[in-house]
This record gives structure tokens, sequence and C-alpha cells, in this order.
């Protein structure tokens, strides 16, 4: 059953028969999305919001993987009856006789006035942003076409524009931006007309790159008012220059001005948040972004050192798109700003600065890259040093960067080894909370994998691998116990190990986790390649196995050993 004459009822503004068209329609299937879809459409074209409410929440209810799409009917049906509400209240005020609903309409009337001197609008302005102070000043300022009249005036348009740049137009333009701030500030009805209007469109993202500081602060003022909802933001990334915007505000935090710096920060963090911000930025990001953004972690200082860690959130929220993510992973000049910045922070102790970095790090090395593979040895190094750091969140997250990074470099593994990781990991792993735990044991597993001599160091230092073996039988974690059964695998081929192990739990705890739960198959796996090579290596072995009845699971595990 379809709804296409509902849909030409709808598009006639027929809504009575639409859903009647729609009612039809549900007796003969009452699951039917699109039924709802329209029906949901025509009450709020009746301006029935209850009504149009619950057919957009049926959809979801119905078809989960419909909910975003019900969300956004949602979100649009709560705008409508909002902006009605805020009408409705403001037409009131204005037949009361409200003193400030009557001095609103008629000070934007004066505004329409053309070839006036610039100090006058300043003035007319001035009056109005301290008249409109609540939501229905802001309605009526919208009702009587306050946006359309301001875009409209040759003198106003040419101080939104830069035309002029004497000090009376710059203040004229500060006055119009105020203004528009304090009208579209929660009123998403404002904040859409605004940004239909020409002259605004044109003239918001020249304004944050204005040399006037009081014209550029004024601007991100507003545009923190749009960045402050999703509403708000969805109408940025639709009417404005999305990579020239951020390549203003990359500009503004790139510049020491405490104020303009922490608001284009906000703007930035909020945008960063949404995809489609993401999308616009995937083509042009070292251009908009990734320039700005490196110049700046390669000169980190006193001066700036307050901007990096909320700019590091942002860029952590960008890497959330993979083509993003996969951008940054190859960038090298990223990359070479990554190892400055480390080392001046490791120099200045700007450990606030450390902490986000290195999170950032350990998200974009989970990517095979030839960029990192080329900086490895360099980070590897860092990050060792800061092993050491009084800060444990440090020492975790060095330690998140060591773990993504070694299997990218054999030469890296190399270094570390020789720089005694091990037993600073086996040090670790002994009082590490779980992060700190999965991390390290990723770093042993790496560094056992490919070096004879960590196997070596791991065993004289552990002769029973007695961490190793706890880690086995005490954690529940997927990773921790998958990770260190390939550990103990890697050292197991060393000579005399296995008989280390005649008396201990290990053929218990190996066989427990050959035949655990199906699902974790790389825990199993894992368990199965140690169990044999234990085995194979010391023949007393066999005999706790046949006591465990275990022949049987190790016979079925035995293809996994290589």
């Amino acid at each position: 059953m379809t709804t296409k004459p509902s849909t030409a009822y709808i598009n006639l503004e027929r809504y009575e028969e639409a859903i009647s068209d729609c009612e039809w329609a549900l007796k003969c299937n009452g699951n039917c999305i699109k039924a709802y879809l329209h029906m949901g459409k025509a009450y709020l074209g009746l301006k029935k919001y209850s009504e149009s409410r619950t057919c957009f929440e049926k959809i979801a209810q119905l078809e989960p993987q419909m909910e975003n799409m019900a969300k956004e009917y949602l979100t649009k049906m709560e705008l409508e009856e909002k902006k009605e509400s805020e009408e409705f209240n403001a037409r009131q005020d204005f037949d009361r006789g409200v003193e400030k609903a009557k001095l609103i309409p008629q000070l934007v009337g004066k505004l329409s006035e053309p070839g006036q001197m610039l100090l006058y609008y300043c003035g007319i302005l001035e009056i109005l942003a301290h008249a409109v102070t609540d939501s229905s000043g802001q309605t009526l300022f919208r009702l009587h076409n306050g946006f359309s009249i301001i875009d409209s005036n040759d003198t106003t348009k040419s101080c939104l524009l830069q035309e002029a740049n004497d000090p009376c137009s710059q203040d004229l333009c500060v006055s119009i931006l105020n203004v528009w701030t304090i009208t579209c500030r929660e009123n998403e009805e404002n904040q859409k007309t605004l940004l239909t209007c020409p002259a605004s469109k044109a003239s918001i993202v020249p304004l944050v790159s204005a040399e006037n500081d009081a014209m550029q602060k004024e601007c991100l003022e507003l545009l923190c008012v749009f960045s402050h909802t999703a509403h708000g933001r969805r109408l940025l990334f639709d009417n404005l220059d999305v990579p020239t915007l951020t390549r203003s505000l990359m500009a503004c935090i790139s510049r020491p001005a405490p104020q303009r710096e922490n608001r284009a920060l906000l703007i930035l963090q909020e945008l960063a948040r949404e995809k489609k911000f993401c999308f616009q930025l995937r083509t042009v990001l070292a251009d908009s972004f990734s320039e700005p953004f490196t110049t700046i972690m390669s000169n980190i200082s006193m001066d700036n050192r307050h901007v990096v860690p909320s700019l590091l959130s942002a860029v952590g929220s960008l890497s959330r798109d993979d083509i993003i993510r996969h951008t940054l992973a190859h960038d090298t000049e990223c990359w070479k700003a990554f190892l400055l910045a480390i080392k001046n922070c490791i120099a200045c102790s700007f450990n606030e600065i450390l902490y986000p970095l290195l999170g950032l790090i350990i998200n974009l090395s989970t990517l095979t890259s030839p960029v990192i593979q080329e900086n490895a040895f360099s980070l590897c190094g860092c990050c060792l040093d800061l092993l050491r750091d009084n800060d444990e969140d440090i020492v975790t997250r060095a330690l998140g960067v060591l773990s993504t990074v070694l299997p990218q470099s054999s030469e890296a593994v190399t270094h570390v080894v020789q720089r005694d990781v091990v037993k600073t990991v086996l040090r670790q792993l002994k009082q590490a909370d779980l992060a700190a735990t999965k991390y390290a044991l990723k770093i042993l597993t790496v560094c056992t994998a490919a070096s004879q001599l960590a196997r070596e160091v791991l065993v004289k230092s552990d002769k029973k691998l007695s961490v190793l073996r706890r880690l086995l039988s005490s954690s529940s974690d997927e990773m921790v116990t998958g990770n260190a059964a390939l550990c103990l695998a890697h050292c197991l081929e060393l000579k005399g190990i296995a008989s280390n192990l005649l008396g201990t739990d290990i053929v218990l705890e190996l066989l427990r986790h050959a035949a655990g739960d199906a699902k974790r198959t790389a825990v199993q796996q894992n368990a199965a390649v140690a169990l044999g090579k234990l085995c194979q290596s010391e023949p007393r072995h066999v005999n706790k196995l046949r006591e465990l009845h275990g022949f049987e699971i190790l016979h079925s595990c035995m293809k996994l050993i290589k």
C-alpha cells in the first residue's frame, strides 16, 4: 500500500485529506512507515504538534534504523512549535502595549530610513540592543523585518562588507553584529532568518579575519551563538564557506589575544563534533587546518600553551572521520610537529599538553603509515623518557604510544629493547591499571616477537614468568589474556624455559583459555599455540595435560601451530 496521494496533498497543503489517506493506509498495514511519516508532516502543517510528535516517535519504535531520521523530524516539529509560541507571545506583548514591544518596531523602522549619518544608525542600534531583552523582543525584531532591513540598507551593507575602513564604519559594523548576536541567541528562527540574508552570508566569514579587533571579536561572539547548538551548526555548514571559516578561526587561534583565541577555539571545538564539518574539510584539510595546526604545535611556548589542549581536543574530534584520520596519519609535517611538541613539553613540563597530545598520537598511530615508521625511532625514544615521569596518566599514555608505534618499526623495537624497555614494562605490569596493563603487555608481545634479546631479558627478570601467568589467571580482558598467552609462547622458544614452569599451573591456565569462549578466537588461538610449544619443549607437561584430559583440546588446536 502506497501513500503517494498523501504526498501530493501535502504539497498542495491539503493536510486533512493527506491525513485521511494515511489513516486508510494504516488500516491496511498498521506498521506502514511512510504513512506515519506523511501523517506526521500533515499534522505539522496543521500545527497539531502533539499528533505530529506521536507519528514521528512511532517511526522510531517501528524501525530503529530510521531513528535518526525520526529525530530530525521531531527537531523540526519542536522548532515550529517554539516559533509559533514565540510569535504568539510577541504579538500579545505588542497588542497589550508593552513599552519595549512598541519600541522595537519603531527602532527597526528608523533603520530603514536611507541616507542617514553613520552615527544615527549606530545610536538606533545601541538603543535596540538594550530594548531586546527576551524572546518576545527577538521575535518582534524578526517579524518587523529587522534582518532584511539591515541587509538592504546600502549604508549598513557597505559597513558589513568592509567597503569603508573609517572608524565610524567600523563602529557601525560592530553595532550591527552586536544586535545580531542579541537577537539570535537561543532563537533558532532568527538564526535561520539571518543566514538567508545575502549581506550577512557574505560578510560573516570575512569579518572573522577583520583587522579591527572589535569587529573580529563581535563576529566571533555571533558565531559562538550558532555553534552552541546542533541546529545552529547545521545552518553554518549549509550557508557559509566552511573551509575559509576554519582557516580564519585557526588564524585567530595562532595570534595571541586571549578573548579572541578562546572564542575561536570554542567555535572550532563545537564545529568539529559534526560529521558534516569533517566532510567539508576532507579535501582542503592541509590549507584550512593542518598548516596552521602544525605551526602552533611546532612553536609551543608560555604564550600559547593555554590554547593547545583545546586545539588538540578539536583535532581528536576531527580524527573520528576516517579520511581526516588517514590524512593526518600520513602527514609528514604533522608528525615532525608532534615530535617537536613532545620534546618541548618534556623540557618545559607542559603535562597538560602532553596528555592530550599523546592520546591523539595513540589514535593516529593505530593506522599503519610510512610517515609514522620514519618517525618511530625518535618518537619511541621520547616515550621511553616519559616512562620515568611522576604523572601516572602521562606514563600510561607514553606506554600507549609505544604499543601502537613499535609494531610499525623493527628499528624502533631494537632501540627500545637496548634501552631496557622490557624491565621497565615489567615493573609497570606489577602495579598498572587496566589501560596501562593493556599497553605494557602489547609492548612486551611486540618486543618478544621480534627480539631474542627481549625474550632473554624477560625470562632473566622473571624466571617462572609469574607476571604473565598472573595475567592469564586473573584478567577477564580479552586483549590482556590473548597477549599474555602470545608473549608466553614467544618466551617458550628459549631453551629450558618450559622446564622452569614445571610445578606451576601453566598447563591448567592455557588449557582453560584454549577451551574457552569460542567467540574469543584470538585468545583461544594464542593459548593453544603456547600450550603446544610448552608440551613440545618439555614432555613432562604432557603428564599434567593427560591428568586434565586435555589431549583432545590440544589435538584440535594443533592446526593453529605453525
